[in-house]
């Protein structure tokens, strides 16, 4: 065994704890800057074998689950959980204006915006069977190996109320030994579960499942490899005053905390705004509560998400005109002409971001936009372009939708003279 000690002097951006004193950096998962530590040495990693000292930042993990000492089992859905409050709120926040300065642009980004335990009413499971039945939880740390969990700090009361009954009906869909992801959404009517998974459904399999989700209570639907088994009730989530009925597996954002931030944030800057379009609207979480106050134009590539956007906007005549459109903005943006009768625009692409889309932004005249992110190096990306474009960035908001973890949700605000 390759042992050496290490001081470690930073963390990095994924959560690891950095010894920069060797001939190139060592990183070492679950420690802080401060520590001195014996590692196992794998090339550029270094595997904890003993806490020597510890740094000022480390705290006690509140989780059972958590890191190598755990007396359960190591769950690798949090990372850095022992990592004092103020020094994980100072390390998220860098992670943001690391990106925006590797893109020379020089901002003043706003203390993060803490998460609280419970809160997270979207989680993704990871789920197999096994000789002992059914495991479900996370991942290990590096690893395919699933650990399974009695509770999770992160997700909202009800799904921790209820994880036996979503344990009992991971094993009625496991058909095999393989692993697969189950999505829990937690929504006003119940859980909407969507399965991932490699297996093949007979109509018998579909019958059985579909008939333990209706003995199942809390279930509003499940669904497997996008096909809905059963349906008992519309999931429903409210944005703002508008209910809305998600497609199975939609992208909504983990935080119903952070979502209302987000959108008061983004009406907040757009809200005098005329004409305001909405581009990578999924169900409308921004788009609908827009509408309150301008007429809104979505767009969006998935055709269900749209469904519900337009059936939301329908049931609910109150609201200005919204009108929706299907269409991939990676391969074909909206155009400069096309913008030009906006003004206002908000933009929440996935993780790649929207470069080709900011280019085309950037040569409009909509004067406010907003852009929202969960990945702060595209985002940096496409506020550079923007900025090139003649865009003044005015505020940058870091959310930490996603507890200790090292992704961070984004809101930047930016304005053009016209």
């Amino acid at each position: 065994m390759n042992a050496r000690t290490l001081d470690i002097d930073r963390l990095g951006a994924q959560g690891d704890g950095i010894a920069d004193g060797g001939e190139h950096p060592t990183f070492v998962s679950y420690t802080v800057p401060g520590d001195k530590v014996t590692v196992s040495l794998n090339k550029s990693r270094g595997t904890l074998l003993a806490l020597i000292d510890s740094g000022p930042d480390r705290v006690p993990a509140p989780c059972p689950h958590f890191g190598p000492d755990s007396d359960i089992a190591e769950c690798g859905g949090c990372v850095v959980q022992h990592v004092a409050l103020d020094a994980y709120g100072d390390w998220k926040r860098d992670l943001v204006v690391s990106a925006l300065e590797s893109r020379g642009l020089d901002v003043t980004v706003a203390p993060l915006v803490r998460a609280e335990p419970g809160a997270r009413r979207r989680v993704v499971f990871a789920a197999r069977r096994s000789d002992r039945g059914i495991v479900l939880g996370f991942n290990k740390q590096g690893s395919h190996d699933i650990v399974a969990i009695g509770s999770c700090l992160v997700a909202t009361p009800r799904i921790n109320r209820e994880l036996d009954t979503l344990r009992k009906l991971a094993n009625v869909v496991a058909l095999g030994p393989q692993a697969f992801r189950y999505s829990v959404l937690d929504t006003a009517s119940g859980f909407d579960i969507a399965v991932d998974a490699p297996f093949k459904l007979s109509d018998k399999d579909r019958l059985r499942i579909a008939d333990a989700v209706r003995r199942t209570d809390g279930v509003a639907r499940l669904s497997f490899n996008e096909e809905v088994l059963l349906e008992k009730n519309p999931p429903q989530l409210n944005f703002g005053a508008v209910t809305v009925n998600p497609p199975p597996g939609s992208f909504v954002q983990a935080s119903e905390a952070a979502d209302l931030l987000m959108s008061e944030i983004v009406s907040g800057h757009l809200g005098k705004a005329k004409r305001v379009v909405d581009l990578f609207s999924g169900c409308g979480t921004f788009a609908l509560r827009l509408a309150t106050k301008s007429t809104v134009h979505a767009v969006e590539a998935s055709g269900p998400a749209l469904a519900s956007l337009d059936k939301a906007y329908r049931a609910h005549p109150g609201l200005r005109s919204v009108t929706v459109e299907k269409r991939d903005l990676i391969r074909r943006p909206l155009m400069t002409q096309e913008l030009k009768i906006y003004q206002g625009l908000v933009f929440d692409p996935p993780r790649a971001g929207a470069e080709v889309q900011a280019q085309e932004i950037a040569r409009s005249v909509v004067p406010k936009v907003a852009a929202v992110s969960c990945n702060p190096i595209t985002l940096a990306r496409d506020l550079a372009i923007l900025v090139a474009g003649g865009y003044r960035v005015t505020s940058v908001t870091p959310i930490d939708q996603f507890l200790w973890t090292p992704h961070v949700e984004v809101v930047a605000l930016l304005e053009k003279k016209v």
